[in-house]
């Protein structure tokens, strides 16, 4: 058995997300104490098709970037943005360049694209053999606190 093993979790199809698009999931991750906890993500595919992933938490209050809309970009899809506030961040780092949050990042998520499907690396997961939905209404859900870890 190896030790050393890189847990990669597959999160959707490659294709799923469109060129300048991103996609949110809501998904679990186990702790150190072997308890789950929440994990939402966000996928972005750039129109270069490179793949970044983030946690979906504004660091200035920790909501949803897309709260209170399914939107993850800026008007002109060129930054990342916080639906509460409107902070920016760039989508290759994470940074935020404008708003209340201005110098801090979105938590980076390790990602790779084997075999066509983008997965998760280096994260724990809880193991779920089905889908969201991301088309699903998921407005009740955006006021939930996310505990850190």
């Amino acid at each position: 058995m190896m030790s050393d093993q890189i847990e990669v979790f597959v999160v959707c199809p490659a294709d799923a997300i469109e060129r300048s698009g991103a996609m949110g999931f809501s998904l679990s991750r186990i702790d150190d104490r072997g308890e789950s906890r929440p994990f939402p993500i966000i996928v972005v595919r750039t129109f270069g098709n490179n793949y970044f992933g983030y946690v979906n938490r504004c660091p200035h209050e920790s909501v949803w970037l897309n709260i209170g809309s399914s939107a993850f970009f800026s008007a002109d899809s060129s930054f990342l943005r916080c639906g509460r506030h409107g902070a920016k961040f760039e989508i290759d780092t994470g940074m935020c360049i404008d708003g209340p949050c201005d110098g801090q990042s979105l938590e980076p998520v390790a990602l790779a694209v084997i075999e066509d499907d983008v997965c998760v690396c280096g994260v724990k997961l809880l193991e779920d053999d089905r889908f969201a939905d991301p088309f699903g209404d998921s407005d009740e859900t955006m006021d939930i606190t996310i505990h850190p870890d």
